[in-house]
């Protein structure tokens, strides 16, 4: 099968032959320098601030989103979410279930937040701002710098779910203002699922540690402590902490995430350039680099997303709930080539030469 879904992606050979390999005892100091090294290519590719930390938590993103919140939010906040999708819904659902008090902006999809917008909550009382930094349900990359700007202006606390976007669009923790970045593995590391990881500033490092988070699992305070010795609080998955160390050792290798993320936005284009004739719109005008997201103007995107799937061999993305009426999307992360954008845009030709896009 050819995979452009958002995650789990394709990944390298060199990533698969790791995860053959019997899993080692990770109680030791081998596998203490492997988290090191870990947690400082992820410093330098989220571009971090020397003084910020990283927590590699075995779960999926939705568990450092959750993570995230109740570490530094409590009753006493008011936070502001950008909600425009599933993954913006999400945390919403966190904040309802801990009772935590929010604001909700909703969107419609594809829709981007606009400053104008923003500065209807100015002087409000938010203390925090939760967003996806691409809305993985849609494709919209969010305006980031103008989020930023109003949690500077604010004083808010800013959290945000880098999850599908980070390494495909340009990021940088510090320009940005960003207390806390969350990715998982399985996206542009092109590694497996299971993996979750949290970027936290030296300022939410110290809020965590004053904070009384109700839960031991998630509690980030255990694992800054444990992080010092390179270790994980509980059992982690250690072949995947194994497989993301020899990807951010290749990435680097090769140039940095610079590199990667033009990589990643050359496959976007030239995927985006190829269909510019077929029956499908792009949903936003502010898509991110990891995904373009497609309504067909001609069948539903089941029909499609299925068909790609039983005769062509292909995986694309379709959507869940309203929004699978609307649209699918098909990924750019991982191991993908110029070539294997051809093989999907030629299985579309097909499709419309046989009247079913």
């Amino acid at each position: 099968m050819l995979n452009f879904t958002v995650g789990p992606v394709q990944a390298e050979s060199y990533i698969q032959e790791i995860g053959y390999e019997q899993i080692p005892y990770f109680r030791t100091p081998e596998f203490s320098e492997i988290m090191f090294e870990n947690e400082r290519l992820m410093k330098r590719f989220a571009k971090a601030e020397p003084e910020a930390r990283v927590v590699f938590l075995t779960g999926s993103g939705t568990a450092s989103m959750e993570a995230a919140v109740i570490n530094v939010f409590d009753s006493t906040d008011k936070l502001l979410v950008i909600n425009g999708g599933s993954f913006g819904q999400r945390f919403v659902d966190i904040c309802r279930i801990h009772r935590i008090p929010y604001i909700e902006v909703q969107l419609a999809a594809g829709e981007n937040i606009t400053r104008e917008q923003l500065r209807n909550y100015d002087d409000s009382g938010i203390t925090g701002v939760l967003v996806n930094v691409c809305e993985t349900s849609t494709g919209v990359r969010y305006d980031l710098p103008a989020i930023s700007e109003f949690c500077c202006r604010n004083g808010a606390f800013l959290v945000v779910d880098a999850i599908s976007s980070f390494m495909a669009d340009p990021f940088d923790m510090q320009k940005l203002n960003v207390d806390i970045m969350i990715t998982g593995s399985q996206k542009a590391l092109a590694c497996p699922p299971g993996i979750s990881i949290i970027v936290l500033s030296e300022k939410a490092c110290e809020r965590v540690n004053v904070h009384n988070a109700q839960c031991l699992y998630l509690d980030l305070k255990i694992a800054l402590k444990n992080g010092e010795r390179g270790q994980t609080p509980f059992t982690p998955a250690v072949g995947i902490l194994r497989q993301i160390h020899a990807r951010m050792k290749a990435i680097e290798r090769a140039g940095g995430v610079e590199i990667e993320t033009k990589r990643i936005r050359t496959l976007a284009y030239d995927f985006r350039k190829q269909i510019k004739d077929l029956p499908f719109e792009i949903i936003t005008t502010t898509p991110s680099n990891c995904v373009t997201p497609l309504r067909p103007l001609t069948n539903e995107p089941s029909v499609i997303t299925e068909i790609l799937k039983k005769e062509y061999e292909i995986w694309v993305c379709p959507n869940g709930g309203e929004l699978g009426k609307l649209l699918f999307r098909v990924g750019h992360l991982g191991a993908l080539s110029f070539a294997d954008n051809t093989v999907l845009v030629n299985a579309f030709k097909d499709l419309q030469k046989r009247g079913i896009i």
